[in-house]
């Protein structure tokens, strides 16, 4: 079984580019007063046109850097080390550099129909803010890093989508509510940062921030969908009602028997409750009735 060394960036040997450019244009300057001062001398001929390629030469290994930007300098196909200083630099002519960012970049990935934890089938897309770390990984690790890293962001998202529900089943007494893709933002955050960071760390790539950007039922279960989260709202919204309405005609009932107001058998207060009842969980006004009788007629 072959093991894949993993490359590490070490700082690579340059010179400041400004002094090898005035060094160079001085070459330059000086290879045809060499010619002019005998021109006739085949040997003064050759020393000066000797003197211009050298210039030319010392040029050829100039090249720049803007802040938050690296170079590799290989000789060769034989990596020697990133070089991360900005400015003109200088390194010998037969050095090859490559030059990466090291700036954030922000992806936003494409919406994938996924299944969530319960087999729902969802939308979700996330916006996910990365960067080089170590150039020589980025480099020589992988391929191509930018579509290694589209590659593991759409896989990531998959498997994060399967780890949890879209939004909250039924709500079971005495029992924590999970952890949801659309409740708990955070958290489905938190972990896919964690989980895209453990994935690219292969071509030396650090995320520095991963969120939802898309998070949607599927179309052809969104109708349902929708109509269960409205069954569900009435339902909560019908349990706090009646919870309250209960609490009432007990408190009434009681302030009745207490205040000695009217004396009711076991057959007239289920009456009363009752009709309690239903003025107050009605969704519509209650029509008064006046009673000319007595209580019992």
């Amino acid at each position: 079984m072959t093991i894949h060394s993993k490359s590490v960036e070490r700082a690579a040997t340059t010179s400041n580019g400004v002094l090898m450019l005035l060094i160079g244009l001085a070459l330059l300057a000086a290879a045809p007063l060499i010619i002019v001062q005998s021109p006739d001398s085949a040997l003064n001929i050759i020393a000066g046109i000797t003197v211009g390629m050298l210039g030319l030469i010392l040029w050829c290994g100039l090249y720049s850097l803007q802040p938050n930007e690296a170079a590799a300098i290989l000789l060769f196909g034989d990596y020697r080390g990133s070089d991360r200083k900005p400015g003109l630099r200088w390194v010998l002519p037969w050095y090859t550099r490559k030059k990466i960012s090291l700036r954030a970049r922000n992806i936003t990935s494409d919406k994938l129909k996924v299944n969530d934890k319960r087999g729902n089938p969802v939308e979700i897309a996330a916006n996910v803010v990365w960067r080089v770390e170590d150039s020589a990984q980025a480099l020589f690790d992988v391929d191509d890093y930018q579509t290694f890293v589209n590659i593991q962001v759409d896989t990531g998202l998959r498997d994060i989508a399967s780890h949890y529900a879209y939004d909250h089943g039924e709500q079971v007494e005495g029992v924590d509510q999970e952890l949801t893709l659309r409740s708990d933002a955070e958290d489905v955050a938190a972990r896919l940062r964690v989980e895209l960071g453990t994935r690219v760390a292969a071509a030396g790539i650090v995320v520095d921030e991963a969120r939802l950007a898309h998070l949607a039922y599927a179309p052809e279960i969104a109708g349902a969908m929708l109509r269960r989260q409205q069954a569900e709202a009435v339902l909560s919204a019908r349990r706090l009602i009646v919870k309250g309405a209960v609490g009432m005609v007990e408190s009434a009932l009681t302030d009745l028997n207490e205040r000695g107001v009217v004396d009711l058998d076991e057959d007239r207060k289920a009456a009363m409750v009752s009709n309690l009842l239903v003025v107050l969980c009605a969704d519509r006004e209650a029509q008064p009735v006046v009673n000319a009788g007595t209580l019992y007629g």
